[in-house]
């Protein structure tokens, strides 16, 4: 029971940080501001497919977690080197 509530709690809460990391996303006043939005929206995806597999009791769930951290992670290297260099591959 306690559980539960717990994971419904946790799960509108990052519901809410994705809401305000979208917002950040399409309102940021700076490309370093849209960058780091963006390095958090999928930093919260990734909670909240652990938060929703452990609601919905799914191993599913978990494996697209980790396929969004890897994605995330490759993505925000790309757009690092491309707002450093200007080119992604040497």
């Amino acid at each position: 029971m306690i559980l539960a509530w717990a994971l419904d709690f946790a799960i509108l809460a990052i519901a809410v940080a994705v809401a305000l990391c979208l917002w950040r996303l399409l309102r940021g006043p700076e490309i370093t501001d849209r960058v780091l939005a963006l390095d958090t929206l999928y930093i919260n995806a990734v909670a909240l497919a652990i938060l929703l597999g452990l609601r919905l009791n799914t191993l599913l769930l978990f494996e697209a977690a980790l396929i969004i951290a890897m994605l995330g992670f490759v993505s925000t290297v790309a757009l690092g080197r491309y707002l450093a260099r200007g080119d992604v591959i040497e």
